[in-house]
């Protein structure tokens, strides 16, 4: 794949019985803090970020992410990451720090936090944002949001995590109202049922497939960020590579120069639900010119320029490429027929497998409440208590990272991006308690000028050692000061 800045964004669910909590939100803020605090894996904020993040609301970790509350829930944004797999263990990284801090703390059993979208009781829903770099050159409205919109809104059937039920989402008066949906049975996304626009600026007033904000977070010049509502959090490794590694490849076509035929849907809201709740897996949709294709054959028609622009590049590419054509090669007869071959690989195929399992040993319904409950614990973060975890333990699930890989992401940045830099330098101010503001593309110090990071494809090696060295000569120079 070509060189481009990519990172995830996880908001997680928390359920808790403890008695030493009111709230779940304060429950999740304990965890966060003891992260920061006893497991000294970070710098907590020492200032407001903005009106609604005051100081210690969260702060950036050692390992070049950042960690933080965000309308209640525990959010973490990985750090910027320049290899596919390198961004699939720091996705992950952050749920070994959780699960520590719960066992160090003893709160084990008492408070879960999952890795889904969706909370079945009030219909709320939180994310999991995709992060781009993208070329500012690139038109975007002309050309990068019609070339995407028909990509993402079916790149759910192999991305989607699934769900049991539903939630219907209208846009009234410029307000979002909610409520259950007479829906009954499983669908593909968590996602799709609370998207109700295409593109939209502001994610809390109107959640769009396509978020418009530009905020590119280094050189304003030349890149441009985008920035994803629509997808699901993935338990599965294998959905979370495929999930970047395709998009990134489209974002290289687009880049280059080349574009995909003309695929534009006649109603993309209309399709990204129908899509999730076809229980028949045929996937039909009609496009704007009329004419009518299933969404598996949409995204071979994508695959098959990429793989003729692209074939080659490097071997994460050939690797997406492979798995892309693969899993479409799967999905492709799957009509009335859940696609078995991609358990472990798949969420919402796995998830599916995994529920239908379970109702056939229990002689109950989708309309059984108790399927809610299995659809959260699928995506408990807790290694001995989650169903996907349970699934991985047996060898059921297609892993493409190890274990230490994931342990080595918890305590070190990336090796090949400004997060290096950023880590280095929040390393000595730890050591010597040094008040600061770390942000993304700068770092302030109280008695020094600012070090900033705008290239985030630079780790700044030579930099950070001339910045740590003035550093240093400023602190012995306070102390020698201090005892004359």
């Amino acid at each position: 794949m070509s060189q481009r800045i990519f990172g995830l964004e996880t908001e997680f669910g928390c359920l808790t019985n403890s008695g030493r909590f009111r709230t779940a939100e304060g429950a999740a803020s304990r965890v966060k803090d003891f992260i920061f605090g006893e497991l000294s894996l970070g710098i907590s904020d020492m200032h407001y970020r903005d009106w609604e993040e005051p100081p210690h609301n969260g702060g950036f970790l050692f390992n070049g992410g950042r960690l933080y509350m965000d309308m209640g829930h525990l959010e973490y944004a990985t750090p910027e990451c320049l290899q596919l797999f390198d961004l699939v263990a720091y996705d992950r990284a952050v749920e070994q720090m959780v699960c520590e801090a719960l066992n160090i703390l003893d709160l084990k059993g008492e408070i879960s936090f999952l890795k889904n979208n969706i909370d079945h009781v009030t219909g709320s829903t939180f994310g999991c944002h995709e992060n781009y770099q993208l070329r500012r050159d690139v038109p975007f409205y002309k050309l990068v949001i019609p070339t995407l919109m028909p990509f993402f809104v079916t790149r759910q059937i192999f991305s989607g995590a699934g769900r049991v039920g539903g939630h219907d989402e209208l846009v009234e008066y410029g307000e979002i109202r909610h409520k259950r949906s007479d829906f009954v049975g499983f669908q593909i996304s968590q996602r799709a049922d609370h998207i109700v626009t295409e593109v939209y600026e502001w994610i809390q007033f109107s959640r769009a497939i396509i978020n418009t904000r530009d905020e590119p977070l280094g050189d304003y010049t030349k890149y441009r960020r985008l920035h994803l509502l629509v997808g699901d959090s993935n338990m599965s490794e294998y959905a979370t590579a495929l999930k970047l590694g395709t998009t990134s490849l489209v974002l290289d076509l687009l880049e280059e120069g080349h574009t995909p035929p003309d695929l534009t849907l006649d109603d993309a809201i209309f399709a990204i639900k129908d899509i999730s709740r076809d229980q028949s897996y045929r996937w039909l949709l009609t496009l704007a010119s009329g004419r009518t294709i299933t969404a598996v054959e949409l995204q071979w028609e994508y695959l098959r320029i990429c793989d003729k622009i692209l074939r080659g590049r490097d071997k994460d590419t050939d690797w997406v490429l492979d798995e892309w054509a693969s899993t479409l090669t799967e999905l492709e007869p799957a009509y009335m027929n859940l696609p078995e071959n991609l358990i472990g690989k798949v969420d919402w195929v796995t998830k599916q497998w995994l529920l239908e399992t379970f109702m056939e040993e229990e002689k109950i319904g989708w309309d059984d409440s108790w399927l809610e409950s299995l659809d959260l614990e699928y995506h408990n973060i807790d290694p001995e208590a989650g169903l996907f975890y349970e699934l991985e333990g047996q060898g059921y699930t297609t892993r493409i990272i190890d274990d230490e890989q994931v342990q080595q992401a918890t305590l070190t940045p990336p090796q090949d991006t400004r997060a290096k830099a950023r880590s280095a330098i929040m390393n000595y101010l730890a050591k010597h308690d040094a008040p600061c503001i770390v942000d993304w593309h700068q770092i302030y110090f109280a008695d020094s000028e600012a070090f900033d990071m705008k290239n985030a494809f630079r780790t700044y090696e030579a930099e950070v050692q001339a910045h740590l060295e003035k550093l240093e000569t400023k602190r012995l120079r306070g102390h020698s000061d201090e005892s004359q």
